[in-house]
């Protein structure tokens, strides 16, 4: 819908709707400009603290993925007006711990009755104008590095059908807890050169990857055995554990897909899984993809090299 909206003109927008990206980016000096961004939803595990932990880390990735550093948030709370006021207070309470040890002031908030629970926040944050970091600028040539394991969405879908099992909720819960923070600071403050970056979240990994590929002008190609996987989430496949979003993410994007190989369907599955508070998908220049990774490695940050980008051919994904 925004698409079909007249552009504003006003040379201070760095990134703005019509991008696709992560976050909007404002110009507000010559040295520094604002990265904004919203993003709230409902329960994805049981625990309300541990819900609110996690909405925290997936709004603040954004910020992260821009090559940001978030300043202030803004709380968004629905809640049901007899609903008990014990639940909210634990959500906001995990909310607020992730945004402490993200140095993300929270400073306010609003909060609507709703039938349905949902939370988040809008989060601001900074950034040099000459380093913001898009989805737009993958070369080819460049490696494709991902932090991470994917699965969140179809362990939630076994969570709420109580058909998860406990190492499965443990693993999938550590991800969704931890800040893209670390990572972001590792690429940002290193000497690689990276071209183009973003979070894999809603529309799993190949709907971002596939506006990466669209916005740079680029093909990517995935190679699916290297994509880590968290515990669980081929048995949760096989087990018919299919979110809506993952449905709607392969109905939407596989057109753009071309599969090479003996990829197993469960895999194939798993590249359209929605991720809530996912990973970073990195495009760095090849020369510099093992630096980069180590690098990570040794702040403790998953990541793996799970393909190369190329140039546009007449699909904007290969899966190997």
């Amino acid at each position: 819908m925004l698409g079909k909206l007249a552009r504003q003109q006003d040379a201070n927008v760095l990134v703005g709707f019509d991008k696709a990206d992560d976050a909007g980016v404002y110009q507000i000096a010559p040295d520094n400009a604002l990265v904004q961004t919203v993003d709230f939803f409902t329960p994805v595990v049981d625990d309300p603290y541990t819900f609110g932990q996690i909405a925290s880390v997936n709004a603040l990735s954004d910020v992260y993925a821009m090559g940001g550093r978030p300043l202030s948030a803004l709380a968004m709370v629905c809640f049901p007006e007899k609903g008990d006021l014990e639940i909210l207070e634990r959500i906001l309470a995990g909310g607020l711990s992730k945004m402490m040890e993200a140095n993300c002031t929270v400073i306010g908030g609003h909060s609507i009755r709703d039938p349905e629970i949902k939370f988040g926040y809008a989060v601001t944050g900074t950034i040099h104008p000459q380093r913001v970091l898009t989805n737009s600028g993958a070369q080819p040539g460049d490696a494709l590095l991902f932090t991470k394991a994917l699965g969140t969405g179809v362990i939630s879908t076994a969570i709420k059908k109580q058909q998860a099992e406990q190492p499965w909720i443990e693993a999938a819960t550590a991800s969704m807890t931890t800040l893209n923070r670390t990572a972001a600071e590792a690429i940002t403050n290193g000497d690689s050169e990276v071209h183009a970056m973003t979070d894999v979240t809603g529309f799993g990994l190949i709907g971002h990857g596939r506006e990466m590929a669209l916005g740079s002008g680029v093909s990517l190609e995935i190679t699916a055995s290297k994509v880590p996987l968290l515990p669980g989430a081929l048995e949760c496949v096989r087990a018919g554990h299919i979110p809506g979003g993952l449905k709607a993410n392969r109905e939407f994007a596989e057109c753009v897909v071309e599969y090479s190989g003996q990829t197993d369907e469960e895999r194939k599955t798993l590249l359209y899984d929605p991720q809530t508070a996912g990973g970073l998908l990195i495009s760095v220049a090849l020369a510099d993809a093992a630096k980069l990774k180590d690098r990570l490695q040794n702040k403790n940050v998953p990541v793996a090299e799970i393909g190369r980008v190329v140039a546009k051919g007449q699909k904007l994904i290969v899966v190997r």
